[in-house]
């Protein structure tokens, strides 16, 4: 699963930097290294002049390493991959799996980077950046990282494609806090790639994913229906869920989601289809025809009363005529 997960979801989202914007932040973060460099070189030098020239070498010497070697690997260590330069161009350095680089994976970066970029002006990061394939020197392939692009152009995020109207409530009493992150991701990468896939090789994937959603919820996928629409339904559950959570209106109580049934006195009650379980897409309640109301009958004359007419008295054994006509 780990495999599935790694190959879908994260490899194929990262955006190799190019050349180009890789070679301007390189440039930034060297001026302001040589600048801080050639800085305290002149202040050690200034406070050291009394020193023995051996003394002094070896100071230049620890200056040199410590600043030019030491200072890209604190700076890329403390901050994740983000340099000056990098941060100016929109770039990060992360590992080949899409994580956050260490202290090891700097320190690699930054002893080949002080021969490969500093020692030999940038041609042979150059020329290795330009033969591989995602761009990447010789301290990234040692290292194990890649720099890849953090400021990319705003696009519409693309929906996870809906159940049918059939699966609704079908998953509302499954326990989906057990299934981890990195499952719910491979999920939803194989729904908004499921038509790209060949039939046989997309089939195979969600009945993988199905079995391994199905050990965490601890319920078996449902008899005859397909790994996909058992995904799709599953994902649609958790989405109601964690809308219920963020916004909590909207969506019914026991089952997370807006197919819930509503009590019969509750506000809003019958102003939508009534789904769940085994029942059938039913019409609004509000689109029905409204109850008959039987018209109010035309008053009859008044009879004698027995104790010889008027309005005097309590009037007839019916009450006062006012019209109204009790409920049968």
């Amino acid at each position: 699963m780990s495999q599935l997960v790694t190959g879908d979801a994260v490899v194929l989202g990262l955006r190799p930097a190019r050349l180009p914007s890789r070679a301007l932040a390189v440039f930034i973060d060297l001026v302001v290294l040589w600048g801080v460099y050639l800085a305290l070189s002149m202040a050690l030098l200034s406070a050291t002049g009394s020193l023995d020239d051996a003394a002094t070498a070896a100071i230049a010497v620890a200056l040199l390493l410590l600043v030019l070697i030491g200072g890209p690997v604190a700076v890329e260590t403390l901050s994740h991959g983000r340099s000056l330069g990098k941060m100016a161009c929109g770039l990060r350095v992360v590992r080949e799996d899409g994580g956050p680089i260490r202290f090891r994976h700097a320190l690699v970066r930054g002893a080949l980077g002080f021969v490969e970029i500093q020692m030999t002006v940038g041609v042979v990061a150059c020329i290795a950046s330009l033969v591989s394939a995602r761009g990447r020197r010789l301290g990234d392939v040692f290292a194990g990282t890649l720099v890849v692009r953090e400021r990319v152009p705003v696009s519409r995020p693309v929906p996870v494609p809906p159940p049918p109207p059939w699966v609704a409530g079908h998953f509302a009493g499954l326990d989906l806090s057990r299934v981890p992150d990195g499952l719910w991701l491979a999920v939803r990468q194989y729904l908004l790639r499921a038509d790209q896939l060949d039939p046989q090789v997309g089939w195979s994937m969600a009945q993988r994913l199905a079995a391994d959603v199905a050990s965490f919820t601890g319920a078996p996928v449902p008899e005859g229906m397909p790994p996909g629409v058992y995904l799709s339904g599953v994902v649609a559950e958790r989405q109601g869920r964690e809308a219920q959570r963020a916004f909590g209106g909207g969506v019914g109580p026991e089952t997370g989601r807006s197919g819930a049934v509503p009590a019969p006195n509750a506000p809003g009650a019958g102003a939508g289809p009534v789904s769940g379980p085994g029942t059938a897409w039913s019409a609004p309640l509000s689109a029905a025809a409204p109850p008959a109301v039987p018209p109010a009958p035309a008053p009859s004359p008044p009879r004698p009363s027995a104790g010889g007419g008027g309005d005097g008295g309590g009037g007839d054994a019916d009450g006062p005529r006012t019209g109204f006509v009790p409920p049968a």
